[in-house]
């Protein structure tokens, strides 16, 4: 297929806005702002502060506040990477919060008295809100106003390790996100292949679990025994903020390619009885920590049980991204990882060094061509895979991003399936090995519990069994 670029949409998304506020500017009888060098060099720094310093004392009305706001936004979008980078700082370092602001508000709320507490009170939180919060919520007006907070937010996260100072403008950007994004104002759509050529391309686009290759994969993907859902914000209306991919199927799927095969023929969804969730992908990388996936699986399981009844059975079919990165750091901290028996069975099926044999799964990218080899390795790797989703941890959860979220969501881990995805990337993330989280509807709520309050992995009997092998 004819690749459709991420870089080309974002730039149509760019044009987009561009348009939207310039046609805010041709409606009002104001003078047209001075163009800056992309650079944002320092003799330009004095005349963007003050424009934020202008949108901050809100003169005029509401047309003039419009003005300005699409004013500065059109500023921002004409920057390159540096001068970004720049118009950033400013916000961090010279619209924060007022520190003698503060300490003044605080001090005359501690010596309050009587009904004089609440209004004190009030004044100490107002010194601790900074004025650049007031300064992005003026972009919540315009058109397209907050998908621009929300591309602001992604080339503040690009500059978040270089410039750790930008942190409190990060937390204010993401609480403010994260109320105009909440789950209450998300529209749940399903996506068809009757849906607008330019939502199909950000599907494509977007799509970073497994890749779709082309048009008939995409279509494949939609047909009547696939569904997709995404979550649409009214004030992105063309922009899914995330999407789910499902499969509709007779038993529990244990292969990606199996299940994207685009010669396979089409199953009859009404004699579905498992809705497999095979591709969960946020398309936002400025509303990152911001989450509302597993809100979208609830409501999608809702609208599918409303058009198939039968079905009793619903998981995912996910990788185990982190695996082979964790394997590696266990190979590299000395001693074996593999069991006498494992040992011996590896040495007898392939006539190779034990150890050795396992290290060619991190270092051939090849390794599941050798077919003893890949025998060999079987059970041992799915034992090791069990360990590191059970058992391998940051800050008492899970350290497999795929398992934090399914597991705090009340799955269950339901099966391991070996060579479910022999993709390059799959090979290489996860060792080919797929998981599949079940939902079992009468548990998730007691499984989330458990999880959060002590850390606790719910489990299939598979499962236990592997580890106990």
């Amino acid at each position: 297929m004819s690749e459709i670029p991420f870089e080309s949409l974002l730039n149509r998304s760019l044009q987009n806005l561009k348009g939207f506020w310039r046609d805010i500017k041709a409606r009002t009888p104001f003078p047209t702002g001075r163009t800056i060098h992309p650079d944002l060099p320092n003799e330009e720094i004095p005349h963007i502060r003050k424009q934020m310093q202008d949108c901050l004392d809100a003169k005029g009305g509401e047309v003039s506040a419009r003005l300005r706001a699409a004013e500065l936004g059109r500023a921002y979008l004409h920057l390159n990477p540096t001068g970004r980078e720049r118009f950033l700082g400013i916000l961090a370092a010279d619209f924060g919060v007022h520190r003698e602001a503060v300490i003044k508000a605080a001090q005359e709320y501690q010596h309050a008295e009587g009904g004089d507490n609440f209004e004190k009170e009030c004044r100490l939180r107002d010194a601790l809100i900074a004025p650049r919060v007031r300064l992005l919520t003026q972009f919540n007006d315009l058109p397209e106003g907050v998908k621009f907070l929300v591309d602001l937010r992604s080339d503040l996260l690009d500059n978040l390790k270089s410039h750790p100072e930008f942190q409190p403008l990060d937390w204010d950007l993401k609480s403010l996100l994260a109320s105009w994004v909440d789950v209450g104002f998300l529209e749940l759509r399903r996506i068809s292949w009757d849906s607008p050529a330019s939502l199909l391309e950000k599907l494509i686009a977007y799509e970073a679990v497994h890749e779709i290759e082309s048009w008939t994969d995409l279509r494949n993907r939609l047909e009547s025994d696939r569904r997709c859902y995404a979550f649409f914000h009214p004030h992105m209306p063309g922009e899914p903020l995330i999407f789910i991919e499902v499969a509709l199927l007779d038993q529990m799927a244990g292969s990606i390619q199996v299940l994207l095969d685009t010669e396979a023929p089409e199953f009859n969804p009404r004699g579905a009885r498992t809705a497999i969730f095979y591709s969960i992908n946020n398309t936002q990388k400025g509303l990152r920590g911001i989450s509302f996936g597993n809100f979208l699986i609830k409501r999608v399981v809702d609208d599918l049980l409303r058009d198939f009844p039968r079905l009793k059975q619903f998981a995912t079919l996910s990788p185990a991204p982190g695996f082979c990165h964790w394997l590696s750091e266990q190979i590299s901290g000395g001693g074996s990882l593999l069991t006498e028996a494992e040992s011996k069975s590896i040495e007898t099926g392939t006539g190779r060094d034990p150890d050795i044999a396992l290290q060619a799964v991190l270092a051939d990218p090849g390794w599941n061509q050798d077919l003893a080899l890949a025998a060999s390795l079987e059970t041992p790797l799915l034992r090791l895979c069990a360990r590191y989703l059970t058992e391998a941890k940051r800050g008492g959860r899970p350290l497999d991003p795929v398992a934090r979220f399914h597991l705090g969501n009340g799955a269950v881990i339901e099966k391991l399936n070996w060579l479910g995805d022999t993709s390059p990337i799959g090979l290489k993330r996860s060792a080919g090995i797929m998981v599949n989280y079940g939902y079992r509807l009468e548990e998730i709520e007691k499984n989330h519990e458990n999880h959060v309050g002590t850390g606790a992995v719910a489990l299939a009997p598979p499962v236990r069994r592997l580890l106990k092998s």
